[in-house]
């Protein structure tokens, strides 16, 4: 009698059709050999926390309740997206738009129903998940798609003294790790490089790859229908110190249109508003008359291809033969012609304004790639700057995954982690922690045939500003430029992962900077620090209550710090992440002249911003000993943080590339 294996993976509509099928589902005891009853007995009576249901949550809900846990709490803040359905293979059609958290519950019941699952559709930063929370677990499992989440997860673990199981993937490549408070290196522990980021007046002036194109289109939708940010500002940037020129004779030579702009310098969405939005005067405003204010700062052109204004009327006038979308396959891969992303920018902005509309008076639009309309706008705003900028244009495809640093991801590379943070759980809940390893999955086997190599686990850095015992960190700013505001967002916030900071300076009086009770102290917000008596060697003494951690904040004033740059952290220099190598000069006159030779496609983008360790021996060294060298037989790559399964890093060999996020059918990267 021929008899065929269930596979665990079978669509749960087709399952639900033939019992037969689902009865011989097989559980994981049965696939990987009976466990020991006193390890039975635990995975049944004790509590564990997922984090996360994409693309390795599923996976890994539905082989902790295969291996016989019985007791889960799975959170996620997304929705379903149609995207998903590719790999996450807990959901289907009929689920869009619902809580993944809720879906994924219910689909897994299917495969245990004596299972004990509950699910919050919500984020694991709300104050409500506190540290009392976080110790009714024996283990806390990530599968997280940003750095910011998992930085909370990880002080939240540290200070319940819970074990934590960090996993990520990118691609094909993919890693799990064991964090141990006291024992093993935290998730911070080694400094990562800040997400890349761009002078400002390459994005308004002389943008010369999509990438700047793109971030400038982001920038107008925030300035247009989102929240106002004066570092996002898209008009011609007169403070470049590039552009040499004289205001008066520019002024006398620039010819733009009144009538169909309006160049007034104000502020973007004012004059945006006082037009009623109206898609004509915002296409000739940002692609005629600032690219015409532009050409008057002569000197940015000596050396560059100058920028050609676009003129909606005579875009109109180009035969619709010749706007036809290039290549074949899905829509969202082909690239149309300027009258076509002109036409798509109209659609765009009417729709929106219309969602503005419907919000009522104040009401803003948040940017997400996930948005057809909000995508729509990006993708054709970006697109027509740059055909203004001499660069090749780019799919809709394209721009989504530019957009959010995003590379593909894999279902099998998913499914395999998430047996791998089983493995590592199995171990823990065995007493076994001597055995937990830092698993990497490859790309391509090792010299030894190996695709997963195993390595110890670090030690915990003595110098981590967040798992040592009393962390210290000492900041170069200016005193005199700096606001309370960008110490509580850019500083302690984003920097340094707090959540709602409390700040007393250590002057002998408590004085309190900063409270995270709504008013107390929004009135410093736009002081300077030095108002407040804050000089060369203050101290700050910095807490987090929802996050039960305690930060001492060195001041070192500083009036030399490089242009744009508004705060240092010192120290670590040994082993500070690599700085984002500076761009190469450019070796062609024309824009984007390194874009121009290449097929229209992401790869090339995600493979330079690939930062996944790839490890060619089996061997179990310390990560920590294992230095990357481009050069030695045993080739590493550095590990990535993505954004939707991205992966954990780990010391030098780990220098983690940054995450926004489709946590979708693609990973984005920091």
């Amino acid at each position: 009698m021929r008899t065929r294996r269930v596979s665990p993976h079978f669509p749960q509509d087709q399952t639900a059709a033939c019992p037969r099928r689902r009865n011989a589902e097989p559980t994981m005891a049965q696939l990987v050999g009976p466990l020991r009853k006193e390890l039975a007995d635990s995975l049944s009576s004790c509590r564990v926390l997922v984090v996360g249901a994409g693309g390795i949550g599923c996976e890994l809900l539905k082989n902790l309740v295969l291996a016989g846990f019985k007791n889960i709490e799975v959170i996620d803040l997304d929705t379903i997206d149609v995207s998903n359905l590719n790999r996450q293979f807990l959901f289907q059609k009929k689920h869009v738009g619902k809580s993944k958290a809720q879906v994924a519950k219910e689909s897994v019941l299917r495969f245990c129903p004596s299972a004990n699952i509950t699910a919050y559709h919500d984020s694991i930063m709300n104050p409500d998940y506190n540290v009392e929370f976080f110790r009714n677990f024996q283990l806390v499992m990530n599968a997280l798609d940003n750095r910011a989440a998992r930085n909370h997860v990880n002080r939240m673990c540290l200070a319940a003294d819970i074990p934590l199981i960090e996993s990520g993937t990118a691609g094909y490549l993919g890693q799990v790790t064991v964090i141990k408070k006291g024992q093993t290196e935290c998730y911070e522990c080694q400094p990562k490089p800040t997400q890349k980021t761009f002078p400002g007046c390459t994005i308004r002036n002389t943008p010369s790859e999509p990438i700047h194109c793109i971030v400038w289109a982001k920038y107008l939708f925030n300035q247009l229908f989102g929240e106002e940010d004066a570092d996002q500002e898209v008009s011609p940037d007169t403070a470049d110190p590039e552009a040499a020129w004289n205001p008066a004779d520019a002024a006398a030579r620039a010819t733009a249109s009144d009538q169909d702009g309006d160049i007034k310098r104000v502020s973007t969405k004012e004059w945006a508003r006082s037009t009623g939005y109206d898609p004509v005067k915002l296409f000739n405003k940002l692609f005629k008359d600032d690219i015409m204010y532009l050409l008057t700062m002569d000197k940015l052109w000596k050396k560059r291809k100058a920028p050609l204004p676009l003129d909606w009327t005579e875009i109109q006038q180009i035969e619709s033969s010749q706007e036809e979308a290039c290549g074949t396959g899905l829509k969202d891969q082909h690239v149309l012609g300027v009258q076509g992303y002109a036409q798509l920018f109209r659609r765009s902005v009417e729709t929106l304004r219309s969602q503005l509309i419907e919000k009522g008076e104040g009401a803003e639009l948040v940017w997400d790639k996930d948005d057809p309309p909000a995508m729509d706008f990006v993708t054709a705003a970006a697109n027509l700057r740059m055909n203004v900028f001499s660069m090749n244009m780019k799919s809709r495809f394209d721009v989504k995954s530019m957009a959010g640093n995003i590379i593909p991801a894999i279902a099998t590379t998913n499914a395999v982690i998430a047996g791998l943070i089983v493995l590592e759980a199995l171990k823990i809940l065995n007493s076994d922690f001597d055995q937990c390893r830092t698993i990497f999955l490859n790309k391509q086997p090792n010299p030894r045939k190996k695709l997963l190599v195993p390595c110890a686990l670090d030690h915990p850095n003595p110098n981590c500003y967040v798992c040592t015992s009393k962390p210290e960190v000492t900041v170069k700013l200016n005193v005199h430029k700096t606001i309370v505001q960008a110490l509580q967002d850019k500083i302690l916030k984003e920097k340094f992962g707090m959540v709602a900071p409390d700040v007393q300076i250590e002057d002998g009086k408590g004085t309190i900077l900063i409270s995270s009770e709504e008013g107390e102290t929004e009135a410093n917000n736009n002081k300077f620090l030095s108002d407040f008596g804050i000089r060369n060697g203050s101290r700050l003494q910095v807490d987090d209550f929802l996050q039960d951690y305690t930060l001492l904040v060195n001041v070192i004033h500083s009036e030399e710090l490089e242009k744009d740059v508004e705060f240092e952290v010192v120290g670590d220099a040994p082993d500070k992440a690599p700085a984002p190598s500076a761009p190469e000069e450019e070796k062609n006159i024309a824009n984007g002249n390194k874009d121009s030779a290449q097929p229209s496609t992401s790869s090339k983008a995600a493979a330079e911003d690939d930062d996944v360790l790839l490890v060619d021996s089996d061997e179990e060294p310390s990560s920590s000993t294992m230095e990357a060298s481009p050069e030695s037989s045993n080739r590493k790559r550095k590990h990535c943080d993505a954004d939707t399964d991205d992966a954990v890093s780990k010391r030098k060999r780990l220098d983690q590339q940054p995450a926004d996020d489709d946590d979708e059918d693609v990973i984005a990267l920091d």
